[in-house]
This record gives structure tokens, sequence and C-alpha cells, in this order.
């Protein structure tokens, strides 16, 4: 079996070097170790020092040469506006206030399909309609899954 052992994030590694695709929703793309099955059937172990969110676009590297490329998979979710950008402000505050991952592009906002705060943010006048698209929430200042493990300073974490 082959083994990834490295990530490289999108753009910097070269297409030519893919092997296969492997497709995930973001729930399955926050991983240390897993065996994987990618797209064409390549069989690897995804083998990484820490746990980390793999974006879509990133290369996983193997150990036997070669990139297994990350894409993102549909998922339903769901898509969030404002009349204006003082309501998008307010409706990201919330979201935030709540801890919810959230995607934020330009002028909407997308997050997983939640009854109770889809009725909140329409309560509050967002236009909200359901999707089906890649989830890639804001990483967050705090949270250790939402740092890019490539920089090099730690935090005083043990």
């Amino acid at each position: 079996m082959k083994h990834a052992t490295a990530v490289a994030r999108a753009g910097a590694w070269a297409v030519a070097e893919q092997v296969d695709t492997i497709t995930l929703i973001y729930d399955d793309r926050y991983r240390r170790r897993l065996r994987l099955l990618g797209d064409n059937g390549t069989d690897f172990l995804l083998d990484l020092p820490e746990p980390r969110v793999l974006r879509d676009g990133d290369g996983l590297a193997l150990a036997e040469g070669g990139y297994v490329k990350v894409k993102a998979a549909d998922e339903p979710l769901v898509e969030i506006r404002a009349r204006d950008s003082a309501l998008f402000t307010r409706l990201a505050w919330h979201l935030g206030n709540r801890h919810l991952p959230t995607q934020i592009d330009g002028d909407r906002m997308l997050i997983r399909d939640d009854h109770v705060i889809v009725d909140m943010l329409a309560g509050l006048g967002a236009d909200v309609r359901r999707v089906s698209a890649p989830f890639n929430p804001e990483g967050g200042a705090y949270g250790q899954h939402n740092h890019d493990l490539t920089h090099p300073h730690r935090h005083g974490h043990t």
C-alpha cells in the first residue's frame, strides 16, 4: 500500500505528478491517519504527523512519488445573502457568535443546513436557500485544527 506522508498546498505541487484524486466532504478532510481509496483506485494510507484540514487542490505527497489531488465534494449547504452590507455583517456576527463553520464568499456565506439557524437567519432578514456545493469554511483564529501546520511557530501547546 502506498503512503501519503505530507501535504503540499494547492499551487505548490506539480499537477503533472498527479496520480489520482480523492474526493471528500469537509468532515472527511480533517485527518491525520486513514486508509483511503482514490477516485481512480489508488489504495493509500494517509499518515501525517498531525491532523490537518485538507483543502481543495492540495496534493497528498506519496512517499513512493507522485501526488493525490484533494477535491472538495459537493454537500448540502445553505447559502445566505443579505440586502446590504450592514445586514450581511450582522448575520456574520450571529454565525460567529455561535461558532458555526462558515464559508464567506464575497456577497454570500455558506453553512451546513440547520433548520434552527436557518429560521433565525430568515427572521433577521437574510435570503436563504439550500444549495449543493463544496464546503470550505473559514479556519478561525484559535482552533488547532484550523491552523496551517506548515507555519513555523508553535502556540505553547504541549
